[in-house]
């Protein structure tokens, strides 16, 4: 890495699902690019516990702005996405009237950051994609069908890869993605995962009250929606209350389905069983998880689910946790043997593997030691953190190319048609 590439140079992150630093790989994307020379901006959304419209972090300016609501169904995400874009373009003109920046870094969903991009492109910046989610494959998780919304998913998709000068994949399959369906040159993509930060992912004492009296905790971190199963996990955490009563439940996050997940804890009698939390900040949060037995992952098993790497997965594992979770491709990637897996959507499996761990204390001192070892040596951020300075080396010293009359001229070449299977279940 030349650290001169990164004096002078001013970087805009743009993300509109999560608030920053909240949202922490984008925190840990925009410390790495700060450290090494770079000047920072962020443009995100507000939520509960980042209300603050400009925040000066760290010497990174966090401009956020409101949404309305946060989208569930085709006039939510209508509303959500026209009021996201209309901030997109007014803060960025702003910041860029301040400092010019010389690369927009969009971090999806939804895949519409390249529309703030593009006229940006006019005045030589770059546009760097950093891929969270797979949208088309969403769109087939949270709705079951195809039709024309999954057909504009494709589109926007292939129109977000053909405007980026280069892209981040969080993991081999979306690598595929951006080399198949995106038509991305390899050479300007990148793998970056989502490491854990051991400086904020750290092991402690266990604090029995979140236990509520009982000898075992469960613990679930992220977001609650209907592709994340919380479901499955309840009818799970029923069987097992039905045969003893001696297991606990945390589930942390939050989310489009945290109200109806509450109510159908409800409906099944589970209420001293199981404690939501919501959002927690990270001390709150890693007193829970430093004092779970097990921790699980009900992600369901769709080609959503399936390509996507969950940080959950290897924050459990920088805490020395076992886990559970259904058999899915990058997830068996991620954690290895510090898993057992569960059978596609079945609860009953789901339930007696974390009973399986729960009866054997040896069991989960050796999957908690290795899901540990593995974060150190190959997974932890240190090693991702490099990754990405390697990568920004290259996009930093590249001349800007000519590429705004090139790109439109693209997107109108673009066919929403669907390329082959990423993989299967």
């Amino acid at each position: 890495m030349n650290p001169s590439n990164f004096v002078n140079k001013h970087v805009l992150i743009i993300v509109e699902n999560l608030a920053v630093p909240f949202d922490r790989r984008v925190w840990q994307e925009a410390t790495a690019l700060k450290e090494s020379g770079a000047d920072v901006s962020i443009i995100c959304p507000t939520m509960p516990g980042y209300t603050a419209r400009y925040e000066h972090l760290q010497g990174i300016e966090i401009y956020r702005h409101p949404l309305p609501l946060e989208g569930d169904g085709a006039l939510g995400y209508l509303m959500e996405y026209s009021t996201a874009l209309f901030w997109w373009f007014f803060l960025s003109l702003k910041i860029y009237l301040r400092k010019p920046f010389h690369v927009i870094h969009g971090c999806n969903p939804p895949d519409l950051i390249f529309l703030t991009a593009l006229p940006f492109k006019l005045l030589g910046v770059k546009y760097v994609f950093d891929h969270h989610d797979a949208n088309p494959e969403l769109f087939i998780a949270k709705f079951g069908r195809k039709g024309f919304f999954y057909y504009l998913m494709l589109w926007l998709e292939k129109a977000t890869f053909n405007v980026a000068d280069f892209s981040i994949a969080t993991n081999l399959s979306y690598r595929d993605i951006a080399l198949g369906r995106g038509g991305m040159d390899p050479e300007k993509v990148t793998v970056v995962r989502s490491g854990p930060d051991l400086e904020r992912m750290k092991i402690r004492p266990a604090n029995p009250v979140h236990k509520k009296g009982r000898k075992y905790l469960v613990g679930y971190l992220g977001t609650i929606g209907e592709q994340e199963g919380v479901d499955l996990l309840l009818e799970a955490a029923r069987q097992i209350t039905q045969q003893r009563q001696d297991v606990q439940f945390a589930i942390i996050g939050g989310g489009t389905s945290q109200e109806a997940m509450k109510a159908l804890s409800r409906q099944m009698n589970l209420e001293q069983y199981v404690d939501f939390y919501g959002r927690l900040a990270d001390e709150p949060m890693l007193d829970v998880l430093n004092t779970a037995d097990v921790c699980v992952n009900s992600d369901r098993p769709t080609e959503m689910n399936a390509i996507s790497t969950m940080n959950k997965i290897m924050e459990y594992m920088a805490l020395k946790k076992p886990i559970v979770q259904f058999d899915l491709k990058e997830g068996r990637f991620s954690a290895q043997t510090a898993s057992l897996y569960a059978d596609h959507t079945q609860p009953g499996d789901f339930a007696q593997k974390i009973l399986d761990l729960i009866d054997n204390e040896p069991l989960r001192a050796e999957m908690g030691t290795f899901g540990y070892q593995r974060v150190i040596n190959h997974l932890s951020w240190r090693y991702e953190r490099q990754k990405l300075l390697n990568f920004y080396n290259t996009v930093l010293a590249t001349r800007p190319r000519p590429s705004f009359f090139s790109s439109v001229l693209r997107l109108f070449s673009v066919s929403p048609k669907p390329g082959k299977a990423i993989s299967k279940l």
